[in-house]
């Protein structure tokens, strides 16, 4: 078992346990501006609210109409919006520290695939024997729990590999192999699934923020909840996993029970996501390396919060700005994240020593 104790005293060496006066400052402006953003949802759209207006709804005293527009449609997709921006941050967070590898996400590595994969068995799997109604009435819990275990299925097999692949690039193009590989099989059950069904399983695809149920919001919000738990709960373990898996073990962590928690909480935050919005690219890659840059540290004391808050500003900004304000025409949000993610994606690439080195 993990011994909390033995592996603070090894890494305090290497991981400062003060937050600096800059790193404070860096906290407090992810706050506000996260408060800001998730307020500017609300006010921006088709239709432009005032924030009096918006005050007044949330409060059950504003008109009917504005605010059924805000109860029922953009206070859940805000509040999805966060949620999905700090589950998908947070996964990739932890896949870049276990894989040891800068390029680890869970769009690229093909996790958010074998998570596709799993909702496509029960979305299009089920179209001989029942119709529509009978898989909706399985539940949300059905469709999350799927992806969670396509996603960690893919997480394991990917470890496998990675543990036998030293080259980064090597491993990210048998990930990108990999989801190829999925997508074939999709496209299969596609050519044989009943036409309701394969209608359904396209627009799940195209992804989105706003399409969710108050049955599913409710699940995603317990689903994302319970992988920050993990997520929190494993900060030594990332830690330690950091510096090296035989220091980690000199130092008296359990490798094999580290990575099963990790994870657990990895295939929750990333395949309930995707169970709900679709597959959302680049996020999970380019939040942590933001953060961590702007941080200027390797401690995931200080990472693990500082990529939940920024991974739900720029989701919330991703959603601003696929809403065009001002237009009643909405851009799919997979497109904006991309837009943002892979000016990052390739920053990264283009850095020194990629092969060898994760920071």
């Amino acid at each position: 078992m993990t011994d909390g104790k033995n592996i603070t005293g090894h890494i305090s060496h290497t991981f400062s346990p003060s937050v600096l006066p800059v790193q404070k400052l860096i906290f407090t402006g992810f706050i506000v501006l996260l408060l800001i953003l998730f307020g500017l949802d609300l006010f921006l759209g088709s239709v432009s609210i005032r924030p009096a207006d918006v005050i007044r709804s949330l409060t059950g005293t504003g008109d009917e109409t504005v605010q059924t527009l805000i109860l029922k449609f953009r206070l859940p997709k805000a509040i999805t919006a966060v949620l999905a921006g700090i589950a998908l941050s947070l996964s990739g967070l932890q896949m870049q520290t276990v894989f040891r590898n800068p390029m680890a996400g869970p769009y690229v590595l093909g996790v958010s695939s074998g998570a596709g994969l799993g909702v496509a068995l029960v979305i299009l799997g089920f179209s001989s024997g029942m119709g529509p109604a009978s898989v909706t009435a399985g539940g949300s819990w059905l469709l999350v729990s799927a992806a969670w275990t396509g996603a960690g299925a893919v997480m394991i097999l990917m470890l496998f590999i990675s543990a036998r692949v030293r080259s980064i690039m090597t491993v990210l193009i048998i990930g990108m192999m990999l989801a190829s590989g999925i997508s074939a099989i999709v496209s299969i059950l596609q050519y044989f699934s009943d036409e309701s069904m394969l209608k359904a399983y396209v627009v799940w695809t195209m992804g989105s923020l706003g399409n969710l149920s108050s049955e599913q919001l409710k699940v995603l919000a317990v689903s994302v909840a319970a992988g920050v738990i993990l997520s929190m709960a494993s900060v030594k373990m990332l830690n330690a996993l950091l510096i090296g898996e035989n220091y980690a073990s000199s130092a008296g962590l359990n490798v094999t029970a580290a990575r099963i928690i990790i994870f657990a909480g990895t295939s929750i935050l990333s395949g309930s996501v995707t169970a709900f919005c679709g597959p959302i690219a680049f996020i999970g890659i380019a939040v942590p390396h933001i953060v961590r840059n702007m941080l200027r540290t390797s401690d995931h004391r200080l990472l693990v919060p500082g990529t939940v808050f920024a991974g739900a500003t720029v989701m919330l900004i991703s959603d601003i700005l696929s809403q065009l304000p001002g237009s009643e025409k909405i851009l799919p949000v997979n497109s904006v994240t991309s837009l943002i993610g892979i000016p990052v994606v390739i920053w990264i690439i283009l850095r020194k020593n990629i092969s060898s080195e994760l920071f």
